[in-house]
């Protein structure tokens, strides 16, 4: 008796269904064993609220330092752009040159591509202007010449309004004929950055050391745990337990400790920020200055938190790799 088509056809579908099921009920036991082992190590962590707690705090405060630092860092670093970019250079004329001359000058260094503007203020405009403002016009009456030079202010272009453009740039003015002396102060500039670039490394350096502290922290925390579970260990490796089937549970626990510690790093920091914040604002009034701290948000909230977690799973994976070799089933046999 010759055979359906349809059942033909049909069987490569069911046999497919039947190859395709397996997979995925291993797949989903998986998973659900992670996030059965997830929820038990939270909830073992939560049983011991204090120790936790304090070891949370640790964390928070390893992580938070030197956070804050770079946080600052960043906020002296947008300040010293602002300050570039406002960098203006100028220019004091030799005495002997003349109106016509100055305007000519004007014209000369104007034409350059790295500048933006020029404004020349004249002598007499200059005179004026410090006779209204300085009080002592009875005393400039006595002088017999105008003692001021014509001066050019000068504006550099957006690129080159950094440390060694300007100073590129008033190195080219001071070589043209009729200039008498050319005036930029970047010297507190470049101190500034010098400064800023020293504490960067001390900070990143002192960032490798506490994340160092952090994975040793949560390396000991784990390693008296699996102290604790010493027996169970014994057992689950008895009965044919893997070593990543054993390992699991501490892994998740030093995720958690770091998932708390990063928590905890965010609210010391905001803390920090809210108490600082109004200080700083009213001295940077008093320099009419823009100057604020400037905090994680969002992203960086998200990135802290995942870089606590990070060296929380990498500290029980030391101390789990460490010591859980150590704990073999013959031990039970010896004992």
């Amino acid at each position: 008796m010759a055979a359906d088509p349809r059942q033909r056809t049909d069987n490569p579908r069911g046999a497919a269904k039947q190859t395709k099921s397996p997979i995925n009920a291993q797949a989903r036991s998986y998973l659900d064993h992670h996030r059965k082992v997830a929820r038990d190590s939270a909830r073992r962590l939560l049983k011991t609220p204090v120790s936790s707690l304090m070891t949370w705090a640790v964390m928070g405060v390893a992580l938070a330092l030197p956070v804050a630092l770079l946080l600052l860092l960043a906020s002296l670093q947008g300040v010293s752009v602002g300050w570039e970019s406002g960098a203006r250079i100028t220019s004091y004329l030799a005495m002997d040159v003349t109106a016509e001359q100055a305007r000519e000058l004007a014209a000369e260094v104007g034409n350059d591509g790295r500048i933006t503007a020029v404004a020349l203020v004249e002598r007499d405009q200059a005179l004026a202007e410090f006779r209204a403002s300085s009080g002592l016009g009875d005393a400039l009456d006595f002088l017999g010449e105008n003692p001021l030079p014509h001066t050019l202010l000068i504006t550099p272009e957006d690129s080159a309004r950094t440390a060694e453009g300007v100073r590129a740039l008033a190195t080219y003015i001071e070589g043209i004929e009729g200039v008498d002396q050319v005036q930029v102060d970047l010297g507190w500039l470049q101190r500034l950055n010098a400064m800023t670039d020293i504490l960067a490394r001390a900070v990143w350096a002192l960032s490798i050391l506490l994340g160092a502290a952090v994975i040793l922290v949560i390396g000991n925390t784990v390693r008296l745990a699996i102290e604790n579970r010493r027996d169970e260990i014994l057992v689950a490796k008895l009965v044919g337990g893997t070593d990543a089937f054993v390992r699991r549970p501490f892994l998740y626990a030093g995720a958690w400790f770091g998932l708390g510690g990063g928590l905890v790093a965010w609210l010391l920091i905001q803390i920090s920020l809210w108490w600082l914040s109004g200080p700083i604002e009213r001295l940077a009034g008093l320099y009419q200055s823009e100057f604020s701290l400037q905090g994680l948000g969002f992203e960086g909230a998200v990135a802290l938190i995942i870089i606590a977690m990070l060296l929380g799973w990498s500290g029980a994976w030391v101390a789990v790799k460490r010591h859980l070799d150590d704990i073999e089933p013959g031990e039970i046999a010896g004992g």
